[in-house]
């Protein structure tokens, strides 16, 4: 490990407990990204177990030859495999090649270069206590990985296996699409939680801030990254020198001159019919990126529609959110005021469904008579669809309280209840990264039989976060 320079861990004496810190959230979403790679894969194994089990019940009912051949010893190597996953099993992992993702592969070496630089830590034991703690947790979630690739590929493979050699039994159609279901949500599970481990932390972030103007780290990144060792990149490894490792690769103009000597038998126009080629076919591809942004190649192609919300925790498919409309006592002057906070709950990329709860606050009669007083609440529920771009149709039914009140207690006087059916129009629209608005237009058709009556349209404007 390089010395480091004279004036690089004044970076670090400006957050003096941001080691701590550091160490603490990798060692915390290590653990529990482990737990949910883990529990994903034992579940994927049992689904998978489940439906090869009917499967071949099914199938000894037309050929039980048939399925003594396919299914045993699967079904074996699956339950094994299972029996592996609570444990470290290097036989499951040895056939992988350790690509565990970009930012692990950068985590990971951060450890490693605070490991050997001692004087980024000082002497306190309990500091390097924690990074030996946070480097085994990650040495432990990259082989937690390399086992869930390990059962992904094995599903992938099973799932071609079982189309080729059940292709021919019309009654198994059904069963071949659940276990593609099954092949394809795993993949896309093992993905969202990569997606949220990778997303760094405040201390992280400010770590790796700070560690990225070192640089001896910048260095030792340079040589230890998964990307400089695939590449064999100058400073892997010093004895090869840079002609040695670029031997046999081609300039881009011997590549252009290698495609011209190729298309010259095709005639002047040969290069721009083979462009035109191209460039519908990179167009094509660009449109099956757009609607399968997550598939690893074209070979996982679903053959059904797929729930992008499927794979997401119940907690990130939760939105919440707040409005407000007002209605008038005169021309200019809004005499109440709905403030309503809410709670929706995402069961498709495009639909929302949700409850929520008012507060009416009275304002007065004018600017000459402002006076704040409690003047109803409601309770709600609701639902939105996206139409197209950015418009939504919205509905919903509310219970609301319309009369002045001073205490909760006369909120018990159930003939001051009204009730309301809406439905309309919304737009939404971007704020920033982590806020969103809204308008919508509504019309209450039960708006005949509250006493008082009220307006039957209602503009609100709110915002979700």
């Amino acid at each position: 490990m390089p010395a480091l320079a004279v004036g690089q861990d004044s970076l670090l004496a400006k957050a003096e407990a941001l080691p701590n810190k550091y160490l603490q959230q990798v060692t915390a979403k290590s653990k529990r990204y482990e737990k949910q790679v883990e529990k994903r894969a034992s579940k994927a194994l049992r689904r998978m177990i489940r439906l090869e089990q009917k499967m071949a019940a099914k199938l000894t009912k037309v050929d039980s030859m048939a399925a003594k051949n396919i299914f045993t010893n699967s079904l074996d190597s699956m339950q094994n495999l299972q029996a592996k996953i609570k444990g470290k099993t290097q036989a499951l992992t040895s056939a992988l090649n350790g690509n565990t993702g970009g930012y692990l592969d950068t985590l990971a070496n951060t450890l490693g270069f605070l490991k050997g630089a001692g004087g980024l830590l000082g002497s306190v034991s309990k500091t390097k206590d924690k990074l030996g703690k946070s480097f085994g947790q990650v040495k432990s979630l990259q082989d937690k990985l390399q086992q869930a690739s390990q059962i992904r590929n094995y599903i992938r493979e099973r799932r071609n296996l079982l189309k080729s050699q059940l292709g021919q039994y019309t009654n198994m159609a059904k069963d071949l699409q659940k276990v593609n279901k099954e092949v394809y949500y795993y993949a896309q599970q093992l993905k969202e939680y990569q997606s949220i481990f990778s997303d760094r932390k405040k201390a992280e972030a400010k770590a790796m801030e700070l560690l990225q103007k070192l640089p001896a780290y910048k260095d030792f990144m340079a040589r230890n990254s998964q990307i400089a060792r695939l590449f064999n990149l100058p400073g892997v490894n010093s004895s090869v020198n840079v002609e040695e490792q670029l031997a046999g690769l081609q300039t881009r103009s011997q590549v252009e001159q290698l495609i011209q000597q190729r298309l010259g038998g095709g005639g002047p126009n040969a290069s721009q019919a083979i462009r035109q080629q191209m460039d519908a076919a990179r167009s094509q591809i660009d449109e099956l990126k757009k609607n399968f942004p997550d598939l690893d190649n074209a070979a996982e192609m679903p053959d059904f529609k797929p729930n992008e919300m499927k794979t997401k925790s119940f907690l990130s498919r939760l939105e919440f959110g707040a409005n407000v409309q007002f209605q008038r006592s005169n021309q200019f002057f809004p005499s109440t005021g709905d403030f309503a906070g809410q709670v929706g709950y995402r069961f498709s990329k495009n639909g929302i469904i949700g409850l929520g709860a008012a507060y009416k606050l009275g304002m007065g009669t004018g600017f000459n008579n402002i006076r704040f007083s409690h003047q109803g609440i409601g309770a709600r529920s609701f639902a939105d669809y996206k139409l197209k771009g950015t418009f939504f149709v919205n509905g919903g039914f509310e219970y609301n309280y319309n009369a002045a009140f001073s205490n909760p207690g006369q909120l018990s006087n159930a003939k001051s209840w009204t009730r309301s059916a809406l439905l309309g129009i919304a737009k939404k629209y971007k704020i920033n990264n982590k806020l969103k608005g809204n308008m919508t237009l509504l019309y209450d058709f039960l708006h005949n039989s509250q006493v008082p009556r009220t307006d039957p349209v209602k503009f609100r404007v709110g915002y979700n976060f």
